[in-house]
């Protein structure tokens, strides 16, 4: 997992940061803490994103529960189909997001191995 690869950052940030003291005015301290802060937020979100990705590949999504959000991780899911996927529920199974026209074929064949329909 690409966890690692990241987990350095906020200490060399530091590191850096604190270096830095010694010959910087604190405005120009607190700009550089901030900026280095942002950096590791962004980070984090992009570690966070990639450890959730790698748990929904693995698993199908029950598209009778899933949310919005679950949805658009789908491979080409947009919200506007995400919302018709939800405004079509309950599916008894997930061919029926072709059949009843919620989604197009091509559409449904990039998702079609990652969901199922629990009842």
């Amino acid at each position: 997992m690409n966890f690692r690869k990241y987990s350095g950052i906020p200490v060399m940030l530091l590191l850096l940061a604190l270096a830095g003291c010694t010959q910087q005015n604190p405005q120009e301290l607190k700009e550089k803490t901030a900026q280095a802060t942002a950096e590791v937020k962004r980070d984090a979100r992009a570690v966070a994103q990639g450890i959730r990705e790698g748990w929904s590949r693995d698993k199908p999504l029950d598209l009778n529960s899933a949310s919005k959000e679950q949805l658009v991780t789908l491979p080409g899911m947009t919200e506007a189909q995400a919302d018709r996927v939800i405004g079509g529920r309950p599916y008894s199974d997930p061919h029926e997001l072709l059949s009843r026209g919620i989604l197009r074929k091509a559409e449904y064949q990039k998702i079609a191995d990652r969901v199922v329909a629990k009842k």
